[in-house]
C-alpha cells in the first residue's frame, strides 16, 4: 500500500529542526502502525503533486496555516484535486485545514469561528456511526484551529463533535475520512508552537492551552482508526 501525502504547509522555521515538517508527523504515526507502509509526500503548498490519481494508493491532507476560502492559487488547485479525488472515490483522510479542504471542496462551507481558537486539548464525543468506525464513546486530542467545518457535505456521516465544535470528524462513503483534531501532533510539538503564537491567541488562552497538555490525549487509537479505514 502506499500513501500520498499532501502536504499543506511548511512548519516554523524554529520548529522544523526538532519535529520536522508536517508530512513527517503523518507519516511517522502511520509508520508506527505500519512499518511497510511506503510513502510519497506531494508538497501541494508549493505545487508539487503526483504525475497521475493513481501514482499512490491512498492519500492524507495535512494542516495549514491557511484558511480554505483564501484566494490563493494553491488553493484553488487543491480544491481541484481533492474534487478529483473524490470523483475518482480514492481513498483519503483530512486533518484540521485538509479536513475543512474537503468540505469546502465537496459542498460544504468551512469558516472563520465565532468561537474563536480552539487550542489545546480538546474530549470530542463518537456518534454511533463514529464508534462502529471503532472510535471510543469520548475521546481526546490537540487541537489548534480558527476556522472549523459549519457544513457538512451531503451524503457525510457526522462521527465525532463537541459544544466548541460540532463537526470534529465525519465520514463520506467508503473512501473519505475527515477529523478537526490533530493525532499526528505530539505534546512536545505542541508547547513548541504555542508560545509562538501568543500574540494572536493571548496569553491567557495560550497558558489554558498549555496546561491542558497534561491531559492525556489517544493518538494511537484515532490514528489506528485513521490507518484501519484507509486500508479497509
Amino acid at each position: 500500500m502506499k500513501l500520498g501525502i499532501l502536504k499543506a504547509d511548511d512548519v516554523r522555521p524554529e520548529l522544523v529542526g526538532e519535529f520536522g515538517e508536517y508530512s513527517d508527523m503523518v507519516a511517522n504515526v502511520m509508520l508506527a502502525i505500519d512499518p511497510g507502509l511506503d510513502i510519497q509526500v506531494y508538497d501541494v503548498y508549493h505545487g508539487q503533486y503526483p504525475s497521475h490519481i493513481d501514482e499512490v494508493d491512498i492519500y492524507a491532507v495535512t494542516g495549514s496555516k491557511c484558511s480554505v476560502y483564501d484566494q490563493l492559487d494553491w488553493i484553488f488547485q487543491l480544491t481541484e484535486f481533492v474534487q478529483q479525488l473524490h470523483q475518482a472515490r480514492k481513498k483519503f483522510v483530512g486533518i484540521c485545514f485538509g479536513h475543512q479542504m474537503i468540505a469546502h471542496a465537496l459542498g460544504g462551507k468551512a469558516e472563520k469561528s465565532a468561537k474563536g481558537w480552539g487550542v489545546g486539548v480538546q474530549t470530542y464525543f463518537a456518534t454511533p456511526a463514529g464508534q462502529a468506525q471503532g472510535l471510543a464513546p469520548s475521546f481526546e486530542l490537540k487541537v489548534s484551529h480558527q476556522d472549523q467545518v459549519t457544513s457538512l457535505p451531503e451524503g457525510s456521516q457526522l462521527l465525532a463533535a463537541n459544544d466548541f465544535c460540532p463537526n470534529a470528524m465525519f465520514k463520506l462513503d467508503d473512501h473519505i475520512l475527515s477529523l478537526q483534531g490533530h493525532p499526528e501532533f505530539s505534546k512536545a510539538y505542541m508547547q513548541g508552537l504555542l508560545p509562538l503564537r501568543e500574540e494572536q491567541l493571548g496569553s491567557a488562552l495560550m497558558n489554558q492551552a498549555l496546561q491542558s497538555l497534561a491531559i492525556e490525549t489517544h493518538d494511537k487509537d484515532v490514528n489506528q482508526v485513521i490507518y484501519n479505514f484507509l486500508n479497509a
